[in-house]
C-alpha cells in the first residue's frame, strides 16, 4: 500500500480534482460518521462510546509569563530525516528560542475566537470558483474531507475508498452534518483550513510556527534527540491494517483528548501523532531549495502558496501505510481544504525565562 496520508494537490487529492465519486458517496458518509464520529461500524462506535472526552494536564508552572505555553531554547539541529525523499536531505539549521502552545488549539479555544470576532472558516463558506474552475456544483459547498473506515479496500492506490469531501463538514461538525464537538472542547479543532490557523494565531497576538521551529520543539530542542522510526507507544496513532481494522490499543479511535500522553521533555504534549499540524511554511518538496541553512531561523514564506507543510502524522498513521509519526516527517496539505485530522498550535516572539532568546 502507498505510504501517504490524505495530501494536498501534490498527490493528486486537490479539492479540484476530487473524482465524482466522493461526492456521490457523501450522503451515506454522514450517516455513518453521526454512528462513529469519524469512522463507521460497530466494534468501532461501541469503543468511541467509552473513549474518555478530556485527559488531566500536567499543571503549567504558575510563575510562566504565558500561561499555557512551553518556552523552546535555540539551538543548531540535523533539519529533515530520511526516511521518505521530502524529509531529505537532513541538514544543520539554526533555530532561535520562541514559546510554544503546550497542546493543539483545542475546540473551546477556538469557540472563544469566533465568539469574540465572528470568524467564518474557510469549510463554511462557499468555494472560491475562480481558484478552483471545473468543479461540479456538489463541490462548491462549504465542506471538509473527512475520513470513513470501509470494510474493505480494493487497490491501495485508490484514496476515495475511504476519504470523502462532505458538504456542512466544518469545525463544529469534523464528520459533516449530525456529528458534533458538544462535550468535546478538549480536544484538538479540526476541519480547520490554513488561514483559519493563521487568523486565529494572530487575534492572540502570534503566529504558525515554522516548519524547522515544529521540528525542534517535536525533538524537545534536543540535538541528539532519537529518531526512531518505529511506530511510538505513547502516541495517538493507528493500531492495526489501515485502514480497514483499528484495534484502538492507544485508547482511542480516532482523535484523543489534547494531553492524553505523556510530555516531551519541553512539556509539550501531542507534538507526535493525533491530528496533523499545519506550519507556517509554503510546501517545497524536498530540503534540497531550502535557503542557506545554519544562520537562517526564518525562511521566505509565501502567503499565496497552495500547499502548506504540515507535521507530526496523526491518528490515522500506520506502519503499513504512513510512517511519519516522527518529528522529521512532513507533507503537503493544499491551502484552502479542511480536512478531519489536520489541526495546528501556535507559538510566540518573547523573551524567554530569564530574559533568555
Amino acid at each position: 500500500m502507498t505510504p501517504a496520508v490524505l495530501p494536498g494537490r501534490v498527490r493528486g487529492f486537490a479539492r479540484r480534482r476530487v473524482l465524482a465519486v466522493l461526492i456521490a458517496t457523501s450522503a451515506a458518509l454522514a450517516a455513518a460518521a453521526a454512528a462513529g464520529w469519524y469512522s463507521s461500524g460497530a466494534r468501532t462506535a461501541q469503543h468511541a462510546r467509552a473513549e474518555r472526552d478530556a485527559c488531566a494536564l500536567a499543571p503549567a508552572d504558575p510563575a510562566s509569563p504565558h500561561p499555557g505555553m512551553a518556552w523552546v531554547p535555540g539551538g543548531r539541529f540535523e533539519f529533515g530525516d530520511d526516511v521518505y525523499p521530502e524529509e531529505r536531505p537532513p541538514r544543520a539549521v539554526d533555530v532561535a528560542g520562541f514559546w510554544i502552545d503546550r497542546t493543539e488549539v483545542t475546540n473551546d479555544e477556538f469557540a472563544r475566537f469566533v465568539r469574540e470576532t465572528g470568524y467564518v472558516t474557510v469549510a463554511e463558506r462557499e468555494v472560491d470558483a475562480a481558484a478552483h474552475p471545473g468543479l461540479p456544483p456538489e463541490m462548491r459547498r462549504p465542506g471538509a474531507v473527512v475520513f470513513t473506515m470501509p470494510n474493505e479496500v480494493r487497490g491501495g492506490g485508490d484514496v476515495s475508498q475511504w476519504w470523502r469531501y462532505v458538504p456542512g463538514a466544518q469545525w463544529r461538525h469534523p464528520g459533516g452534518p449530525g456529528t458534533g464537538v458538544t462535550g468535546r472542547g478538549a480536544w484538538p479543532v479540526v476541519a480547520v483550513a490554513w488561514e483559519d490557523a493563521q487568523a486565529y494565531a494572530r487575534w492572540k497576538g502570534r503566529r504558525l510556527p515554522t516548519e524547522r521551529e515544529w521540528e525542534w520543539a517535536a525533538l524537545g530542542a534536543r540535538a541528539q534527540a532519537p529518531r526512531d522510526p518505529a511506530q511510538p507507544a505513547a502516541a495517538n496513532t493507528w493500531q492495526g491494517l489501515f485502514p480497514v481494522a483499528n484495534s484502538a490499543d492507544d485508547g482511542f479511535v480516532g482523535l484523543a483528548p489534547v494531553g492524553c500522553y505523556a510530555a516531551n521533555a519541553l512539556g509539550v504534549f501531542d507534538m507526535i501523532g493525533n491530528a496533523w499540524e499545519l506550519t507556517a511554511d509554503a510546501w517545497r518538496p524536498d530540503h534540497a531549495g531550502d535557503p542557506a541553512p545554519v544562520g537562517d531561523v526564518a525562511p521566505p514564506r509565501d502567503a499565496s502558496a497552495p500547499a502548506r507543510v504540515i507535521k507530526g502524522g496523526s491518528y490515522l498513521c500506520a506502519p503499513n501505510y504512513c510512517r511519519r509519526y516522527r518529528a522529521g516527517a512532513r507533507q503537503p496539505q493544499e491551502a484552502d481544504l479542511a480536512t478531519a485530522h489536520v489541526g495546528f498550535r501556535t507559538v510566540l516572539d518573547a523573551p524567554g525565562p530569564g530574559g533568555a532568546r
